[in-house]
């Protein structure tokens, strides 16, 4: 293969000549650099006249830029593997090492004193567990009750006349809630005394499940980090100071204007606020995207990493919002004093819930982040300018991001640029939350055990009268087909009627199948015989393990395989385009699905500690799972390039999410999940996850066939589209914007040559 040269008039050869001088020793290798680089200095022979009259030859030439496309070939195959791994792996170690047992520490509980039975329940309470809670001792119940409201409190306790009540406020968070509720309430009944509960701060009836804020926080970031990290591979010219500001306030104000459309207007998660809306989303964007063009000028494409490590991997844990900091690592509540995540999160929760109150703290992170991440860009850019007055900065490395040649008109390549991350951003606030933001029970299909069927029947019609539309009521009358339904998640729950031999009625629960549906059948079926004044009791077929007490591991696992088998197309398409070709892109999938389901249970089992066993299992799924997307992903890419981070995340993670059930369960979100349940990939592999480590890999079968089916139509479809349209193998040609540069000093005639 002829190698391009740098030489002018010289033809690279493939002359016997210059394959012995390519595949020459290293110190001859240093020999002939030495020639290429300084051409007047001696040789080791001593032939210095000679060499100067000659220079390099044509062969030694040849076996320098032989030995530079090696390294670079070299390097570029290391991207292939790099970027994936440690995006995937740090997201998902992140992940799973915080969320998969969350556990209370040092949790700040309120307790009124004043009294003996106070005193000694604070006492009991700490010694029960000294490191879950951080009790504070107030002096009236009005206090305590303005702790929990300020958020300075997650719960508090007032006891009095033999009852103590137990203050929470589901607006700073429901799982907080739901964790006080839960430490305090055992310790109440222990001591004799009346339980009784207050939600201090309910959460609003459109937003039940507290979701509007952590979405909201969790677009506004991704709006922050995204556009910068694709700018400077695309278009470096608008990373400079003065054009990257004015850009980036426009994009803050389009994206502000964005989020509350959609979370306000059209979806009604949000009512009033608008200004207040507008100005956190606006601010939270600015500084996100402030430090992140602090960033690229430090790490350049590793910008991105550095920006998913501080927002994502270390930020969501931190934030506060899907679970109390109080549950994570006690690491992260000192993250959660000054990370963005946990800042725009809290901002918004202070002005959605609780009138504004608390704000402040919070946009001060923001302002004074953005700032010093501004100022501090400044002072990089000048030292620069002084070291290096003509400097024109980094170059493109990817020429477009649709996969072909590099758009002549600009106007089209910014477009790309501005398509991407408002295509993530809208996918983000308006799928996920829309999906998950009402979620109540629609047609959760329940069994009614009766002694016979017309008595189950019986019963059902009158629960469908008083609960309508909730779930979808089955009449059996034998217990073992009850509960062999609840086994394999034919149904939710199974509600077995009290009879004259059992005087005491029986909910038969799946909590491995989904502990969403879990809470929430016992929840109602709890007030239903509470109201009938008839005693419940539980059966719980398939409990959590202790080290998925949330049974999040199945979701953070089948995420970790779909990222991973989207993330090896993208990255190698980019940095290695010559294994494109099917005969080369098969078997470098084909090694790294395995290689990436076995690093993936690595970090499951002996690093997080989340899954115990049942390596073979989930590794031979893994594989699968990772191979199959990553075919689908190639197909895609083969179409749009990189724009096929669009319809492949937006299906396989935005879509998929809330259709896997990983993490609130389907018959709680619009009808239509339902139907991507049996389709998409992703709930395929929370399936086959939880199929595995609770069932006995009972319906794994079914699940790896949704792969193969995705899997085989991408193959498919890749033989067509390679037929018509070949691979390209070849980055494309980069042509130099003129950029002029910022003339300073004495010389500008000389600067403007320099152009």
């Amino acid at each position: 293969m002829a190698l391009p040269t740098t030489t002018p008039g010289v033809i690279s050869s493939t002359s016997p000549d210059a394959n012995t001088a390519s595949c020459s020793s290293y110190p001859q290798e240093q020999d002939v650099e030495q020639k290429i680089l300084h051409p007047q200095s001696k040789s080791p022979a001593g032939d210095s006249a000679e060499i100067e009259k000659a220079g390099p030859t044509e062969a030694e030439i040849a076996a320098a830029a032989a030995k530079r496309a090696k390294a670079e070939t070299i390097g570029r195959y290391v991207a292939m593997f790099a970027m994936p791994l440690i995006m995937v792996g740090m997201m998902i170690t992140g992940y799973l090492g915080t969320m998969h047992a969350p556990a209370p520490h040092n949790m700040p509980i309120a307790v009124v004193g004043g009294s003996a039975p106070a005193s000694q329940f604070a006492a009991a309470l700490e010694s029960s567990n000294p490191e879950a809670v951080a009790v504070r001792m107030v002096d009236s119940a009005e206090e305590a009750r303005q702790l929990v409201i300020d958020r300075k409190v997650s719960g508090a306790v007032y006891i009095a006349d033999g009852g103590a009540t137990v203050f929470t406020a589901s607006a700073a968070g429901s799982s907080q809630a739901s964790v006080v509720k839960g430490m305090l309430a055992p310790q109440v009944l222990a001591e004799g005394l009346t339980l009784q509960t207050e939600d201090l701060v309910p959460l609003p009836s459109t937003d039940a499940a507290g979701l509007g804020a952590m979405f909201l926080a969790t677009a506004l970031v991704m709006a922050g980090y995204l556009p910068f990290s694709m700018v400077l591979s695309n278009s470096p010219e608008l990373l400079r100071f003065r054009r990257a500001i004015p850009l980036l306030a426009g994009w803050a104000a389009l994206v502000a204007a964005l989020v509350w459309t959609v979370t306000g207007p059209i979806l009604g998660v949000v009512e009033g606020h608008s200004m207040a809306v507008l100005g956190i989303a606006w601010l939270g964007v600015f500084a996100i995207g402030s430090v992140q063009l602090l960033l690229t000028r430090f790490l350049g494409p590793m910008a991105t990493v550095a920006a998913m490590l501080l927002l994502t991997v270390l930020g969501m844990p931190a934030s506060n919002m899907s679970m109390s900091v109080y549950t994570m690592p006690g690491f992260f509540t000192f993250l959660h004093s000054f990370l963005p995540t946990p800042a725009i999160g809290e901002a918004m929760r202070s002005v959605l819930y609780f009138d504004g109150a608390g704000v402040w703290p919070h946009l001060l992170v923001l302002i004074i982040g953005g700032l010093l991440a501004l100022l501090l860009t400044l002072a990089v850019d000048a030292r620069r300018k002084r070291r290096d007055p003509h400097a024109t900065g980094p170059k493109a490395t990817i020429p477009s991001l649709h996969g072909g040649p590099r758009p002549k008109s600009r106007f089209w390549r910014y477009g790309a640029l501005l398509l991407f991350p408002l295509s993530m951003v809208t996918m983000m606030i308006s799928v996920m939350l829309g999906a998950m933001s009402a979620p109540m029970p629609q047609n959760m299909p329940i069994a009614i055990v009766g002694s016979t069927v017309a008595q189950a029947q019986q019963a059902a019609d009158g629960l469908d009268q008083k609960m309508p539309g909730l779930f979808d009521l089955r009449a059996v009358d034998s217990m073992d087909d009850a509960r062999a339904q609840v086994q394999d998640r034919t149904v939710t729950a199974a509600f077995v009627l009290p009879s004259a031999e059992s005087p005491v009625a029986t909910l038969v629960t799946n909590q491995a199948g989904g502990s969403s549906a879990q809470q929430v059948v016992t929840g109602v079926f709890g007030q239903v015989t509470a109201a009938q004044k008839v005693e419940m009791v539980t059966d719980e077929i398939a409990p959590l393990h202790s080290n998925d007490t949330m049974g999040s591991v199945s979701m953070y696992l089948a995420m970790g395989w779909i990222l991973a088998g989207f993330m090896i197309i993208i990255v190698g398409a980019n940095a290695a385009p010559k294994t494109r070709p099917l005969p080369k892109l098969i078997p470098i999938v084909a090694a790294w699905s395995v290689f990436i389901s076995a690093v993936l249970l690595l970090i499951a089992g002996p690093i997080t500690g989340s899954i115990d066993g049942h390596f073979w299992p989930l590794f031979g799924a893994g594989a699968i799972a990772v191979f199959c997307v990553a075919m689908f992903s190639a197909m895609v890419e083969r179409l749009i390039g990189m724009f096929s981070i669009i319809p492949v995340i937006g299906l396989m993670m935005l879509i998929g999410v809330p259709a896997s059930g990983g993490g609130l369960s389907i018959y709680m979100e619009p009808e239509i999940f339902r139907v991507l349940h049996e389709i998409l990939p992703m709930p395929a592999a929370v399936e086959s996850v939880r199929s595995i480590l609770y069932f006995g890999g009972d319906t794994v079968g079914q699940h790896l066939l949704t792969f193969g089916t995705w899997g085989a139509a991408s193959l498919v479809l890749l033989l067509i589209i390679d037929k018509f349209k070949p691979p390209r193998t070849e980055m494309h040609p980069i042509e130099d914007d003129v950029v002029e540069p910022e003339i300073t000093g004495p010389e500008p005639a000389k600067a403007l040559a320099s152009v």
